[in-house]
């Protein structure tokens, strides 16, 4: 007896159609930051962080959302609540302003983070 397998390649290949139909291709929003450079970077966990942003124009995001200064402490506050999140991780361009890059730290220590880290990329 000889097994047809002409049935199940065809509906091995309509699945294959459907899923590709249905697929959502999701396009990411990326910020455009040049991050300073530092030899001793190291890569990090994503999980254990909340992400602040720091743009060239000034504009503050955490985790991707546009935040004010005046509202970053309790952001952070609620971000850092999680039970996963503990480190706050500072993302900001080379040309952003030093100001506000101490005030963000400062409202991470406010905040509570148990430690905050300036993302950098290798040379």
């Amino acid at each position: 007896m000889v097994l047809n397998l002409t049935p199940l390649i065809d509906i091995v290949f309509l699945l294959l159609v459907f899923f590709m139909l249905t697929a959502h291709f999701i396009e990411e929003e990326r910020i455009d930051i040049q991050l300073p450079k530092a030899s001793s970077s190291e890569p990090l966990e994503d999980s254990k962080y909340v992400t602040v942003t720091l743009t060239p124009d000034g504009q503050l995001l955490v985790d991707g959302s546009v935040t004010e200064l005046t509202d970053l402490t309790e952001v952070l506050r609620g971000a850092l609540h999680s039970p996963v999140k503990s480190f706050v991780r500072l993302k900001g361009d080379q040309q952003a302003d030093f100001g506000k890059a101490v005030q963000v730290i400062d409202a991470a220590r406010l905040a509570g983070a148990e430690a905050l880290d300036i993302q950098t990329e290798k040379p």
